[in-house]
């Protein structure tokens, strides 16, 4: 390890904000990568990435709302052009399972030069608590397409614990950690473990992706919406039920329950009665 700051990109989002202060717990420095930092990062302004990036050891690499969006594989490969040029030592990349564009991203970090270790992760359980979800969620209702498929939800505090390690450990140089819940649930049965933590009945609702599309306009406006639409047409088929060993083999131990994600997020008051 080096005294050099850690860049973490994305800091006030759901990982970033995880990693930035799991890291400043350990006492490791931390720059802050977002709009309204000390140095400043801005996706859609490429004037801040150079000094954001100056002086740096490690990269933690976020992409809001997603690597899906067009025009991010770009940003990514011009980000690593200006990482190597700043001499930075690693870059961990968070991206998306089963999604085409996020694949192209993680080969523009494998060959940017640059030590690197990606994250693919699964839907975030915290998309329940924290994100678009969270109003049907206190409405009593989760309404989700895809029908009866099934998908390996991952507790987000997982995917912080693993980039953590893999930004301040080297043995995790050039793996590609694919991380998952530990079981297959459907959003029936994920609706059904709420329900339970919550102590009041949330119903799985099966939509069409146009009705998921107008629901999440409501809470995250037409862009947020056309890019999750997006991916939960490309991703929601199928591809994704199945269970990998990500957080075991970079962390040692299994990864967290979704029934533990509810019950915690619930003793948190995520999901207020009175709502």
């Amino acid at each position: 390890m080096t005294d050099k700051p850690i860049l973490v990109i994305g800091a006030t989002g759901k990982t970033g904000s995880r990693v930035a202060a799991r890291l400043q717990a350990k006492g490791l420095a931390v720059r802050l990568g977002s709009r309204r930092a000390a140095i400043s990062f801005d996706w859609d302004a490429p004037k801040t990435w150079e000094a954001a990036l100056d002086g740096v050891s490690s990269v933690y690499v976020t992409y809001f709302p997603d690597l899906a969006f067009p025009g991010a594989v770009e940003k990514i490969e011009a980000l690593c052009k200006i990482a190597k040029e700043a001499a930075v030592k690693r870059l961990v990349l968070l991206s998306g399972r089963g999604e085409h564009h996020a694949g192209i991203a993680e080969d523009v970090v494998r060959n940017s030069g640059i030590g690197f270790t990606l994250i693919r992760a699964s839907w975030f359980a915290q998309n329940f608590s924290e994100g678009y979800l969270r109003d049907p969620i206190l409405s009593g209702v989760l309404p989700m397409p895809g029908g009866l498929i099934k998908e390996p939800i991952i507790d987000i505090d997982d995917i912080a614990d693993v980039a953590v390690a893999a930004l301040t450990q080297d043995h995790h140089f050039g793996e590609l950690y694919e991380v998952t819940g530990p079981c297959l649930l459907s959003f029936a049965d994920m609706a059904d473990i709420l329900s339970q933590a919550i102590g009041r009945k949330i119903q799985h609702v099966p939509i069409t992706f146009e009705d998921f599309h107008a629901n999440v306009v409501q809470s995250g406006g037409d862009f947020v919406a056309d890019v999750f639409t997006g991916i939960a047409r490309e991703t929601l088929d199928g591809r994704n039920a199945n269970l990998c060993d990500g957080v075991q083999r970079a962390l040692g131990r299994p990864p967290r329950d979704f029934a533990e994600f509810a019950a915690t997020a619930a003793r948190a008051n995520k999901w207020p009665l009175a709502a």
